[in-house]
């Protein structure tokens, strides 16, 4: 059993995490195994983001204190928090979990400090990283400067083939 300063550590720290991240995934994950449980804090530790097991009332309190109110009995299970480093990390692995682990699913989160729900947090959680934003807008600005590049490269290489073609015609 937790101590009252104890619980109180724990939303201070809680409050102070959820007012500093862009976006908190509220997940149930009763009947979760602890090997599964251990792997899944070990994947999302990797990705930069935590997975704590909160109590439903001191979640409350620290909602409470970032100026959210929340029912905690609107919340069924055994409820933990992940705090991301940006705003998807997450909503997209604790949903990848969920597909493959039925002991495990989203209930809901913050977004910039808006609360969430479960369809917009899997929502959310379907969305490109922001790598693979990166990525498809570098390939996207590439892509005219290729097409310039090979434009301008085409009217040389057709010009040394028509040379090419009246040398083969004058020794022909």
């Amino acid at each position: 059993m937790l101590t009252r300063q104890q619980k109180e550590e724990i939303v201070e720290k809680l409050s102070a995490e959820i007012k500093e991240a862009p976006s908190c995934v509220l997940a149930d994950f009763k009947g979760l195994n602890a090997n599964d449980m251990v792997e899944l804090k070990r994947n999302l530790r990797n990705e930069g983001s935590t997975f704590q097991i909160i109590k439903k009332k001191l979640l409350a309190i620290a909602f409470k204190n970032n100026g959210i109110e929340i029912n905690p009995k609107d919340y069924e299970g055994q409820i933990a928090i992940s705090i991301s480093k940006d705003e998807i990390t997450s909503a997209k692995f604790i949903h990848k979990t969920a597909k493959e682990n039925e002991n495990i699913r989203i209930v809901g989160g913050l977004l910039n400090g808006k609360l969430m729900s479960t369809d917009e947090m899997i929502a959310l959680a379907k969305l490109p990283s922001t790598d693979e934003l990166r990525a498809k807008l570098v390939g996207q600005l590439q892509a005219p400067i290729s097409g310039f590049v090979n434009t301008l490269a085409g009217v040389p290489r057709s010009f040394v083939q028509v040379l090419g073609a009246v040398r083969d015609n004058k020794e022909a």
